[in-house]
Parts: structure tokens; C-alpha cells; sequence
């Protein structure tokens, strides 16, 4: 039987291949905890990395947004050489790092600067390849505000990264919201349709809203593609990211119980509850309702030299 996720120590966690941090994850029955954090802002702690401090508050997996492969940088990281910026990261958490592509092209949502598109963050099978001589574990296909990403470019691209890197690095897809595209908002976000087809073309786990963060999205609805993915062989991760990670407490553990309620298997929070990261507070309230003090307490504490 593979070792549950939420009893490795970090020397474990970040030496798994794909397929034994798939099992391990698989294995924890919905306790994994995923934070996504921004390198490219200011940290909250200021000279402490946001993804340290995630980690610090129960985080199992840190996963990278606006990480720019032609400019890799982490605000809060010791100096490195760019190439090991990742490496670095993973030495300093003792957790598996994950980071977003998007399928789209440069240039999206010129409106915002913070979220404006570039070359380094889109989903090429050459940046796939960086990510995968980096370090970095799994790869999530999914799209920020704004920045028009569609189900069928997701479809695509996972056809080609499995072809280029599927054999090295978990590959996720999904949306946390409708990225822009108002023909997939709601329900549309993702079907079951997207499911299947996302699974066929390669995809280890399928991302999906948590309910109570998208209208329309309900725990009904999202428990249906839960059980669609578990029968085609993928795991899944449930995630807010539509700001309320930075949600009072009281909510946040409301939709922590409504996700575990799906069968999800990874529970993830996103980047806003400021900017950068969720709320600290939250992800350690989340944490304690989807697996207890014991398990929360006890990732916590770890040491990382473990």
C-alpha cells in the first residue's frame, strides 16, 4: 500500500515521481491541502516567500501562479541562478511545487498589468519542458482572469505536454472560473464532457470550482464530476479561485466541508486573499476541517530537514 500523502515527511515528498505522488495523494483520501502562491508580488512577510509561508500554515503542495519561465523569479527566495529557482523553493518548503500554463497567447487582458499575459507563462510544450528540468511536479492547465482561456486550447495543449513531458510531471487541467469566456461560466466552466475528454488526452487530475465559489456550481453538480473522474482513473482538486480565500473563517470552512463532501482529492486555495497568497488563517481553518488538529499540527511542526 503506498504511504498517505499527509504521513510523509518532506525528504519523501520531494523525491515522489508522478506516479508516487499521485498514489500518495490518492492515498490521504481528501486531506491534501494545495496553496497557490504569486512569487512576483511583494510576500506578505516581506523577505519571507509567500509559498514558506503557506507551507508554515498546513500547505501539502505549493502551486506557482504568474511563474514566467523566460523571467523566473520569487520574491522573498535567497539569490540563485534562474534555473533553480524551483529547486530552491522546494529545498526551503519540503513540499512538492506545482506551477500554472495557460493556453492562450501573450497580451490577454491589457487591462490589468498583474495579470497580463506573457510568453513565459503560456502553455508551450517548451515551457512544459522548463518546468520539468526545473524541478517542479505537476502542471495545472487552467486560466487566470480575463486571460481567454478555453476548454478546447486546454484539450490540445494536454494532448501535446502529455507527448512532451507526461511521463515526468503530473498533468492537471480545469478552470477555477470562466478566465474571460462568458460561453463557459456557470456550469460550462467544465462538464463532464470536459472531464472525459480531458482525461482521455492525458490529464492525471482534473481541476475543478469548489461549490459555493462560482454561482451555479454546487456541491451536487461538482460530486457528479468527481465520481465521472474516479471511474476514468484521475484524481481531483477542488479550488477557490474567486478571492474568497480571503473569506472569513466561517465561510471558508463551509465550503472546506462542501468539497469534502464531493470526494475531492485535493482541497486548494488560491492566491487573493490580500495578493499572493490566502490568508493565512484560513488555510490552517481549512485545513483543520477537512483532517483535524493532528494531521494540520503535525505538517506544520515537521521539520524540513526530516
Amino acid at each position: 500500500m503506498p504511504k498517505r500523502l499527509i504521513s510523509c515527511v518532506s525528504s519523501e515528498l520531494i523525491s515522489m515521481d508522478k506516479h508516487a505522488l499521485l498514489a500518495a495523494i490518492s492515498a490521504s483520501e481528501g486531506r491534501t491541502i494545495a496553496c497557490e502562491t504569486i512569487g512576483a508580488v511583494q510576500p506578505m512577510l516581506i523577505d519571507v516567500t509567500n509559498a514558506e509561508f503557506a507551507a508554515s500554515q498546513g500547505a501539502d503542495l505549493i502551486l506557482l501562479n504568474l511563474f514566467d519561465f523566460d523571467r523566473p523569479q520569487i520574491n522573498g527566495l535567497p539569490p540563485v541562478a534562474p534555473e533553480e529557482t524551483v529547486r530552491e523553493l522546494k529545498r526551503l518548503t519540503g513540499r512538492p511545487i506545482g506551477v500554472n500554463l495557460e493556453p492562450t497567447v501573450p497580451g490577454q487582458n491589457p487591462d490589468d498589468p498583474l495579470w497580463e499575459m506573457t510568453a513565459g507563462r503560456c502553455a508551450t510544450v517548451e515551457n512544459a519542458r522548463r518546468a520539468a528540468d526545473m524541478g517542479v511536479d505537476f502542471i495545472l492547465l487552467t486560466g487566470n482572469p480575463g486571460t481567454g482561456v478555453r476548454n478546447d486550447a486546454i484539450l490540445s495543449t494536454l494532448r501535446a505536454l502529455r507527448a512532451a513531458v507526461g511521463d515526468r510531471v503530473i498533468l492537471a487541467a480545469g478552470k477555477m472560473h470562466a478566465s474571460g469566456i462568458p460561453s463557459e461560466a456557470g456550469e460550462r466552466i467544465i462538464t463532464a464532457a470536459d472531464v472525459r475528454a480531458f482525461i482521455e488526452a492525458g490529464a492525471d487530475l482534473i481541476l475543478l470550482p469548489a461549490p459555493g465559489t462560482v454561482p451555479g456550481i454546487t456541491t451536487e453538480y461538482v460530486r457528479s464530476l468527481v465520481v465521472l473522474a474516479h471511474e476514468l482513473g484521475a484524481l481531483t482538486m477542488t479550488s477557490i479561485g474567486t478571492s474568497q480565500e480571503g473569506a472569513d473563517v466561517d465561510t471558508i470552512r463551509r465550503i472546506a466541508l462542501e468539497c469534502k463532501m464531493t470526494g475531492t482529492d485535493i482541497h486548494h486555495l488560491g492566491d487573493a486573499g490580500y495578493a499572493g497568497m490566502a490568508l493565512p488563517e484560513n488555510i490552517f481553518a481549512y485545513s483543520v476541517a477537512v483532517r483535524g488538529v493532528r494531521h494540520t499540527y503535525r505538517r506544520m511542526a515537521a521539520s524540513i530537514r526530516r
